[in-house]
């Protein structure tokens, strides 16, 4: 998630912006080990909401952020 450039690093839910969230330490915070479990949050998990940017920034936006891992 730090290596994304264009994708913001927020929880606002609705934007029309791409969004980038880890929920087990935001949205989920308040969930013990057994309860992300059950929900399916693992502690890798990132969450992305797509935008209204152009497709292929946001692309190019995960794929180096992706390359540098």
């Amino acid at each position: 998630m730090d290596a994304l450039q264009m994708i913001y690093r927020l929880v606002n839910i609705g934007d029309a912006k791409s969004l980038a969230c880890h929920p087990a330490t935001t949205t989920h915070r308040q969930l013990d080990a057994d309860e992300l479990r059950l929900a399916g949050v693992s502690e890798d998990l990132v969450r992305i909401s797509v935008g209204i940017e152009n497709i292929e920034d946001i692309i190019a936006d995960v794929a180096q952020a992706l390359a540098g891992l």
